[in-house]
């Protein structure tokens, strides 16, 4: 690992760790108008992955866009993460990433050579992911941020929504989580090499895969992908008026190397409290857990994982299917009629 360079530039915060907390978001949204399209099949009123809007009777457009600052010093691996972090919307949705635009910010003091290094990280995860980059735009700022602007394809009637999970339902999650904590040690230089390289191996896989995987399986009911609202705060968005509870398995959840221990020495970023403050009348705890793990489930993510809601009876093939290309995937929890709290961690 190089000497810290990209990740000063980003001062306090890095990646999803680096959003603004969804309490402030909600103010910011709450009294926005809301467009009246009948085209328009999902809008930002559900707090879905991406927007899609309706082309033909077979044919949906998916838009998303997504950006942060760097969450490591080498430049191709920041670009990687960002890209990944990225497309990931797209698959969440159900969809085929096809168009990638990018969006870049930096200071006149990066070299030249790192922000190469940047966008080329992104274009060789754009190529892995069989969509292609045609563009975008660059804005000179004192914080370096970079991602794309994802255009998307899916049938209309094979959108994924993030609220439309059915009683009885099965929880899989595709990645282990702790990457909020994990950058916080890398910050303070402190992180082994062995727990390095898993963070970034998993914020540099695609979530295609664990898609291409599920696609052919009956009983997909919802899908979002896990992010800078957590593990938590998006189950939270799967089941909102909805009438269900997400039950969770603390101990089902795999958690990145080193995480569990680095939470407990209080590397815990600050988008984990306002998380915890947001999700604190909808979240129970049916017993008194470590801090570690309650700190993991309320952690940030970078290009986190998928969190697929699958029909119980057609659950076990899909886990076995996303299993193979996703090995630490799991069964993490079921959906339940509603139980008191929105969100139950057992």
């Amino acid at each position: 690992m190089e000497d810290m360079t990209l990740t000063k530039l980003s001062k306090d915060c890095g990646g999803w760790a680096s959003k603004i907390g969804p309490s402030d978001l909600s103010q910011v949204l709450r009294n926005l108008p809301k467009f009246d399209d009948p085209n328009l099949l999902v809008g930002f009123d559900t707090a879905d992955d991406a927007a899609v809007y309706k082309l033909t009777d077979e044919l949906a457009l998916i838009q998303t866009v997504d950006i942060f600052p760097p969450v490591v010093d080498d430049p191709y691996v920041y670009g990687q993460i960002a890209a990944t972090n990225s497309l990931s919307d797209v698959w969440a949705m159900g969809g085929e990433a096809k168009l990638c635009m990018n969006v870049l910010m930096f200071p006149e003091t990066v070299p030249f050579e790192d922000v190469n290094a940047i966008l080329k990280g992104g274009y060789d995860k754009v190529k892995e992911a069989n969509a292609i980059i045609v563009g975008g735009h660059t804005i000179k700022d004192e914080i370096p941020k970079y991602g794309l602007c994802v255009s998307g394809i899916v049938h209309p009637n094979k959108i994924l929504k993030n609220n439309s999970i059915q009683d009885g339902d099965a929880l899989i999650l595709t990645k282990s989580i702790g990457t909020g904590v994990l950058v916080n040690a890398y910050r303070g230089k402190i992180i082994k090499d062995n727990e390095y390289d898993a963070m970034i191996k998993s914020m540099t896989t695609l979530n295609k895969y664990a898609a291409d995987a599920i696609k052919d399986i009956e009983g997909v009911h919802a899908c979002t992908d896990v992010t800078g609202f957590s593990l938590l705060g998006h189950s939270f968005e799967m089941c909102e008026n909805t009438g269900f509870s997400i039950v969770i398995d603390h101990k089902k959840i795999q958690y990145l190397t080193g995480s569990l221990a680095y939470a407990n020495m209080g590397l815990v970023p600050a988008a984990t409290y306002k998380n915890k403050s947001f999700l604190r009348t909808n979240v129970s705890f049916a017993s008194k857990f470590e801090s570690s793990y309650v700190d993991l489930l309320f952690d940030p993510q970078t290009a986190g994982g998928l969190l697929y809601s699958v029909a119980k009876e057609h659950s076990q093939r899909a886990f076995e299917a996303i299993k193979k290309v996703c090995p630490e995937a799991e069964i993490i929890g079921h959906v339940e009629k509603f139980q008191n709290k929105e969100i139950i961690v057992v």
